[in-house]
């Protein structure tokens, strides 16, 4: 009994130090900054924002909290220590990383990697020993195999967070092809907040059978803390749907992280792999960056000026056309029965009939399909519609 009440009371306290941790208000800050910046862009391409500021504040809380939850129970079933010194020097590296305001520098191949060099060189060198020894005092004493699959396993939920969310709620732009034709691009930048509940040596609990925590030596004792670690991800596309992209990514960044695993786990028994899973990561994670852009490259732009009509780039939340189902990537051939291929021509045959609205529109597979839509006293007098302009950077709301 006095067991289970130990253990109630430090999950009670391992949560309450979650809203210690200055990294949580720092997510806090560069989501708000992110939405800031993506409003501006949107405003100077569109003279409208797509959706409000609040949107990444609200993405960074409501996607990564199960994965952390989920990772947690894995974390303290396998015994999992992490010193206070490697979480201290994981949120700087976040910290630091995130000047570059580059999302996807923010994955755990990057901000966990640091850490694992820092544990087993900048804390050991004779040239940085001094100046980590009075910043991280213990860090020269943390297992490296630990952050080693603490890496694997939030590349794991990276990974399973870009394919299901990354395609979500993009940001369309407008940019200049390199044979200087205005084209659109989404733009997916996301930051997702993964709280994990960790083992910290301290004072708090005694492991409570032999094999319990596989990390530690004899009778330590720990705390949990709730730790919040801060996920990136960014990515353009111009020749696809965003979507279709990040599902791509998302499988390659799964694979790349079932590696690090077995690698990870090898590292239990030869501590070198450790540094082997930290490069392998940056590495690996790099060239899955740059395969998507070179994919990219290969294909012609999508979101451009076409002849069967025109190329939806954005769709306003709460408009007719979010109404209507109308998705990004589909082509307007046919407005109230008459094509159109440019700007000018769609609100022209807008205007024919104020109380209704028919479209003929094309999917990416080309396959045709009819929305229909009344008009009503008080709606909005557009559909919600962001197009590619025709010649110009002067981009209009249709």
């Amino acid at each position: 009994m006095m067991l289970v009440e130990a253990w109630g009371l430090e999950f009670i306290k391992g949560f309450g130090r979650f809203f210690m941790q200055p990294l949580l208000y720092y997510a806090i800050f560069l989501a708000w900054l992110f939405g800031l910046l993506r409003v501006k862009r949107e405003r100077k391409d569109f003279h409208v924002r797509v959706y409000d500021g609040w949107l990444d504040i609200r993405s960074l809380f409501s996607s990564g909290i199960w994965l952390g939850m989920l990772l947690s129970l894995v974390a303290i079933g396998a015994g999992m220590v992490v010193t206070k010194d490697v979480i201290a020097l994981i949120a700087w590296s976040t910290v630091l990383l995130s000047l570059t305001l580059q999302a996807r520098f923010l994955s755990p191949a990057y901000t966990l990697s640091v850490a694992i060099f820092g544990t087993s060189f900048l804390a050991r060198s004779e040239w940085t020993k001094p100046l980590f020894a009075s910043w991280f005092p213990t860090l020269a004493e943390a297992n490296v195999t630990t952050v080693a699959l603490l890496l694997s396993f939030l590349l794991v939920i990276e990974a399973i967070l870009i394919e299901k969310y990354g395609g979500q709620k993009t940001s369309p732009r407008l940019t200049v092809s390199k044979r200087g034709l205005v084209i659109g691009e989404h733009l997916s930048q996301k930051l997702w907040l993964v709280p994990v509940l960790l083992l910290v040596p301290g004072e708090g609990i005694r492991s409570f059978v032999s094999w319990w925590p596989i990390f530690s030596i004899g009778e330590q004792t720990y705390s949990l803390m709730l730790v919040p670690f801060l996920l990136g991800f960014s990515q353009r596309t111009q020749t696809m749907h965003p979507a279709a992209l990040a599902k791509w990514t998302g499988r390659r960044v799964y694979l790349l992280a079932v590696l690090l695993l077995l690698l990870a786990v090898g590292s239990y028994w030869f501590q070198p792999l450790a540094i082997v899973v930290a490069a392998l990561a940056i590495i690996g994670r790099e060239w899955i960056s740059l395969a998507a852009r070179l994919y990219e490259q290969q294909r012609t732009p999508y979101f451009t000026k076409r002849k069967d009509g025109l190329v939806i780039l954005g769709i306003l939340p709460a408009t007719p056309a979010e109404k209507m189902a109308l998705q990004v990537g589909e082509v307007i051939a046919k407005v109230n029965g008459i094509a159109v291929r440019t700007e000018t021509e769609f609100y022209e045959a807008l205007q024919r009939n104020r109380a209704f609205c028919k479209l003929e529109v094309l999917n990416e597979a080309g396959e045709v399909r009819f929305v229909q839509s009344a008009w009503f006293e008080g709606e909005h007098h557009e559909l919600g519609l962001l197009f590619v302009p025709n010649e110009h950077m002067d981009a209009n709301v249709g």
